[in-house]
């Protein structure tokens, strides 16, 4: 028995070394390539993306998609894009970004947080949201003006709130509409949201009477709950999304692959589904 006892032992012993010295050896191979060795924990973590609210279906699609093709699980940080800037500038992990206008983009290239320069992959527009029920009886953007109405917008450093806040001095310029058209408005808002998705929550909850937010953000869900009212075109802004993979990311090359397939033929068919529109060549 103690023998047995001892053949096992070396055995064991055996294979240690054995392993080790594969280890050392792969160790070896890696210093005389260049290449860094592999970390076990970065290696098994997955892609982290930091993306504005309004992105929200559209890219957990686009993640389904990419887990389908890399293999590498898609984790979201989805908030106002003001929120994620923060948070990167803060020193929190991610390795993408996609922000809802240029401005908290430039923010982070600005301060060099940024490999290479983003590029737009999207763009929106804005609609008015009303209760399917209606209660202030809002038809028209005109409408909103009117003393009582309950308006909700997000915040003026929101993307969306700041493009709300622009489409309504561009109707103060269009026919019909009084000079003093959104300073009338703006004195209505009740509440300023952190992102999109608050405005169209209260919205759908009945706890406005009205909101500005994206066409994109009126989903099939949404949509029986609420109902839309158009801004005239020559008023409406239209929101540049840009997307960059960030100085740290941990998974580089599996984030410049994120970054391909939104761009690609298929994730903008997924973002199309979704509501938004191409992007427009020449808005950096």
């Amino acid at each position: 028995m103690k023998r047995f006892r001892a053949m096992c032992s070396a055995r064991r012993l055996r294979a240690g070394r054995a392993a080790s010295a594969a280890s050392f050896g792969t160790l070896l191979m890696l210093l005389a390539t260049g290449a860094p060795p592999p970390s076990p924990a970065a290696a098994n973590e997955p892609l982290t993306v930091f993306a504005a609210a309004s992105l929200s279906e559209a890219f957990r699609e686009v993640g389904e998609e990419f887990q389908r093709r890399e293999g590498l699980a898609v984790r979201f940080n989805f908030a106002g894009s003001q929120q994620l800037a923060t948070q990167i500038e803060q020193g929190a992990n991610a390795d993408v970004f996609a922000s809802a206008d240029l401005r908290w983009m430039r923010e982070i290239e600005t301060r060099g947080l940024a490999q290479g320069k983003a590029q737009p992959f999207a763009g929106n527009v804005l609609v008015v949201l009303v209760p399917n029920f209606n209660p202030a009886r809002i038809h028209a953007p005109i409408d909103l003006a009117r003393a009582g109405v309950r308006l909700v917008l997000a915040a003026e450093n929101v993307p969306a709130g700041a493009y709300s806040r622009e489409a309504l001095r561009r109707l103060a310029g269009e026919p019909g509409y009084p000079p003093d058209f959104a300073r009338r408005v703006l004195a209505n808002v009740v509440s300023h949201e952190d992102n999109v998705r608050g405005v169209v929550g209260k919205v759908q909850l009945g706890e406005a009477d009205a909101g500005m937010c994206y066409r994109s953000d009126v989903s099939r869900t949404v949509a029986r709950h609420v109902r839309t009212i158009a801004i005239p075109g020559a008023a409406n802004v239209r929101a540049s999304y840009p997307i960059a993979v960030l100085r740290d990311a941990r998974h580089a090359e599996a984030a410049r692959r994120f970054v391909a397939l939104v761009m690609s033929a298929e994730g903008q068919r997924i973002l199309a589904r979704h509501g938004f529109l191409p992007p427009q060549p020449g808005t950096r």
